[in-house]
């Protein structure tokens, strides 16, 4: 998802709130959300009650989205909880060019449950704002002066049972973006942004085949984007990228515990390695042992997007086994479409961490993704199958139930989540 950038403070903000008055990121029309709501991640509200809930509804959640930019998480999960009919999203940052464009996409839908406000995350604490249930900051730590400062503002007002949503850039991804930032500052100085921008798209063209930022085609998308993409990459006054041993030590210094990256495939070493002997001993490492090896073998993961709560609360997802209870829902997927392309085939490709994949799902797996609603418990799908001639018991749907996703929820597209109830 794209955030916004702009809440902070100290030396350096007025050059970085300047950037998102004339450059508003990411560039949105409210026009159109007539034809489309952007989803993505983080923030998703199955996501949310995946990795903040431990898989429980998210009830009347109380959101609030920091450095909200444009409004891409502060639209989605607003639009999300409206169709529930609970629920609400406050909306802060400090660039009044992002908040007029995301309030317009708000107006554009009729969307009556965000309330906006112009600030910094910082001022969080001072505020008397009543706590959250759940925080988005997608983008914006990483151009603080002080992220840890940042992170700790955010958790001054996290309710005890509540978590956060963080979007930070990935070191390995972003090779070759920091030596073109001071080649550009050094060509065009302190002139006029326009100015700026137009030098440095020259740059970029004139570069040779073999410098880093031209040999790294993960950022293929913002060289060759909007204006406002491009100067976020390359003409940031203030940006710093993270590897994950640092996101872990930075949220554990808060009181923090991550429950989840995203997508979960890119950040299992199995992903990387086909060799048996090498996959079994990263099998083996502890869970931050083994994000860290995998970004270490992709060298492509540009973002982290990942989900935290509070230090003992980490209880999020299907840690360990499937219970009956458990309400498993399919994230932006319709069940019957899927149930259809796995009966013709019980082969899905993807791209995780640069890296394209086949995966093979389960014999029987069409037949459990067809009852998979978002309102049926796992023993309520193990009871349709058996009506309908079915032998398995439960131990063996259980069974086949935990293959089917240990392929689906790497690609992020199985969740535990809230009944949606009528």
């Amino acid at each position: 998802m794209g955030g916004g950038d702009a809440a902070m403070t100290g030396i350096g903000d007025d050059a970085v709130r300047a950037q998102y008055e004339s450059y508003p990121y990411p560039a949105r029309d409210p026009a159109d959300e007539a034809h489309r709501l952007i989803t993505g991640s983080p923030s998703h509200i199955h996501e949310i009650e995946h990795f903040v809930f431990a898989g429980g509804r998210a009830g009347a959640l109380r959101a609030l989205v920091a450095g909200g930019g444009t409004g891409d998480g502060a639209i989605m999960l607003a639009q999300q909880l409206a169709d529930r009919g609970a629920g609400s999203v406050t909306y802060l940052d400090a660039s009044e060019a992002s908040l007029a464009v995301a309030r317009g996409r708000a107006q554009a839908r009729g969307l009556d449950n965000i309330s906006f406000h112009q600030g910094s995350l910082l001022d969080l604490p001072g505020l008397g704002w009543a706590p959250f249930d759940y925080i988005d900051c997608c983008g914006v730590l990483h151009h603080l002066d002080a992220p840890e400062a940042g992170l700790q503002a955010l958790v001054s007002v996290l309710t005890e049972q509540g978590g956060l949503g963080l979007m930070l850039y990935g070191e390995l991804g972003r090779t070759g973006v920091y030596p073109a930032q001071r080649a550009i500052a050094r060509l065009a100085g302190d002139g006029p942004a326009d100015a700026r921008l137009a030098l440095a798209r020259r740059l970029v063209d004139a570069l040779p085949e073999g410098n880093w930022l031209k040999r790294n085609d993960y950022l293929s998308d913002h060289l060759a984007g909007d204006d406002a993409g491009f100067y976020d990459l390359l003409l940031h006054s203030r940006d710093r990228a993270y590897l994950v041993g640092q996101l872990a030590a930075m949220t554990a210094a808060a009181g923090l515990s991550i429950t989840g990256f995203l997508p979960a495939g890119a950040y299992d070493p199995g992903l990387y390695l086909d060799d048996p002997e090498l996959a079994a001993r990263a099998a083996a490492l502890p869970p931050q042992a083994r994000w860290a090896l995998a970004e270490e073998l992709s060298g492509g993961l540009k973002t982290h997007v990942f989900y935290t709560v509070r230090r003992g609360n980490d209880k999020g997802g299907a840690a360990s086994g499937f219970a009956p209870g458990m309400v498993p829902v399919l994230r932006e997927m319709a069940p019957d479409r899927l149930a259809a392309s796995l009966a013709k085939s019980p082969r899905l490709s993807a791209e995780l961490g640069g890296v394209a994949k086949q995966f093979e799902v389960p014999d029987g797996a069409a037949a459990i993704v067809a009852l998979i609603d978002g309102r049926r418990s796992l023993r309520q799908i193990h009871g349709r199958l058996r009506a309908g001639g079915a032998k398995t018991n439960w131990a063996g749907f259980a069974a086949r139930f935990a293959a089917l996703y240990a392929v689906l929820h790497p690609l992020n597209l199985l969740l535990f989540a809230g009944a949606v109830l009528d």
